[in-house]
Parts: C-alpha cells; sequence; structure tokens
C-alpha cells in the first residue's frame, strides 16, 4: 500500500452514511493492521445507523460524525483530530485509484467490444478513471446523488486533458443521496428475481433502472454493445 509504503500506521478518510469506500478502507485496515478513522457526513448518525457503518465499527474504524455544513470544509477538519495520518480523499479518489479503474476498462476490452460503459457515479472518481483509460467509448454517468452541480469541473480536474467522450446523466439519482421509493425498489426485486443479479438502492439499482429507462426511450441506436459496471455497495441493501 502507498501509506505503508510512506510510513503511515494510520490512514483517514472521508464519506457519508452509505459510503461503499468507507466501507473498504475500513476492512483494508482491518486485514493489514492500519488504524482507520472515517469523517463521517451526518452529525445524527452513529455506528449502528445501518450495516455499512456498522462493519466499519466492527473492523475497528473510529467513526467521527459531522455536520453537512462541517462536512464542507471536512480536509481543514483533519488537523482537528490528528497529524501524522495518510489523508485519503472521499470515495478514494486520487491517481492511484483512476489506474485501477483504467485496468478495468483495458480488462472489459479484452472480453468484449463494447460501444457504451455505464456506471454509478457519486465523487466521480470511477468515472474519472474510465476516461482515463483513454479508449474510444462512449462513458454514461448516473448520478446517484442530487445537486452535484461541479462533477464535470471535479473530472476536469483529475482528468485535465480529457478527450474521451462521455455523458451524466442526473434522472435517476431519486431526490438526493441515499433516497429511494418504492418504484425503486420495486424494480430492483424484479430485476433480482429476472436475472439473478443482486443490486441495491443506494448505487447499482439507479444505475440500472436508469440505464434499462434510457434503453426504453431509445437513447441508444440499434446494435449498440453496453457494459453497466456493477461497483458494490450491497452491504447497504435493504432486506426484503
Amino acid at each position: 500500500m502507498e501509506a505503508e509504503k510512506l510510513g503511515y500506521k494510520r490512514l483517514v478518510t472521508f464519506g457519508g452514511a452509505y459510503s461503499n469506500h468507507i466501507y473498504a478502507t475500513a476492512s483494508a485496515g482491518n486485514e493489514y493492521g492500519f488504524e482507520t478513522i472515517g469523517i463521517i457526513r451526518g452529525d445524527e448518525l452513529n455506528e449502528h445507523s445501518n450495516s455499512t457503518l456498522q462493519y466499519a465499527h466492527e473492523c475497528g474504524m473510529k467513526l467521527i460524525f459531522v455536520s453537512r455544513d462541517d462536512y464542507k470544509i471536512k480536509e481543514s477538519l483533519v488537523n482537528n483530530y490528528l497529524s501524522d495520518a495518510y489523508i485519503l480523499p472521499e470515495g478514494g479518489t486520487n491517481q492511484l485509484a483512476l489506474n485501477g479503474v483504467a485496468e478495468l476498462l483495458h480488462e472489459i476490452k479484452t472480453q468484449v467490444n463494447p460501444t457504451h460503459v455505464c456506471t454509478a457515479v457519486g465523487t466521480g472518481g470511477t468515472l474519472a478513471g474510465l476516461l482515463s483509460a483513454n479508449l474510444e467509448i462512449n462513458l454514461i454517468g448516473i448520478p446517484v446523488l442530487k445537486g452535484y452541480d461541479s462533477l464535470e469541473i471535479e473530472i476536469s480536474k483529475l482528468i485535465p486533458d480529457n478527450k474521451t467522450k462521455y455523458e451524466i446523466d442526473n434522472n435517476y439519482h431519486f431526490g438526493r443521496y441515499g433516497k429511494y421509493n418504492y418504484e425503486l425498489l420495486k424494480f430492483i426485486n424484479d430485476f433480482e428475481k429476472n436475472y439473478k443479479i443482486p443490486l441495491e438502492q443506494i448505487y447499482t439499482g439507479k444505475l440500472v433502472y436508469g440505464i434499462l429507462d434510457k434503453i426504453a426511450k431509445s437513447d441508444f441506436h440499434k446494435g449498440s454493445v453496453i457494459v453497466m459496471i456493477h461497483s458494490g455497495g450491497l452491504q447497504g441493501k435493504l432486506l426484503k
């Protein structure tokens, strides 16, 4: 791990209540013997609020819950808690992560020749990583949160020389991050029954709902080969 190479034994990172990144960081810290600290958006939450936070707590991650206003200046909060730590950005979005996601797209390309690759979008790191592969594929991001108006700006910061075509479709967030309704839950249950592929209501459910809706609306040309990336999050799935 990069942190270990630099001599750190403590990781601090950030995320929302259902963050896959928080879940993964806590798990990695537990596996490799790193102390982990998660700064979590939402001071009304606690370590028992959902299965993601519960798991992170069980892995030994120290969870610090802050208000949504304080979370907007989350990076400046770090010095209030500790100084000798390796800082992982929200969503794990750094150059190492971009390289890893780019490798994923190259691997997909060896198995199928897609015209479109689609992913759920939170912080934008996965989409930026796909863009960094620099392949002639149409990339589509389905944001799972409302009002992330600066998403294109953040992606351009991560990939300043991007020349790959991409689209962000903001029509399938279902209100905001973590929000869902009966229609989405019914879709997820029906999809699982028909295709035996589990989804959840935070990330992948919204992604698959959006792409199938776009297919129904003829947003894709006939003959398109569409790959949807199942980016995980099943720990946050509502029980039927």
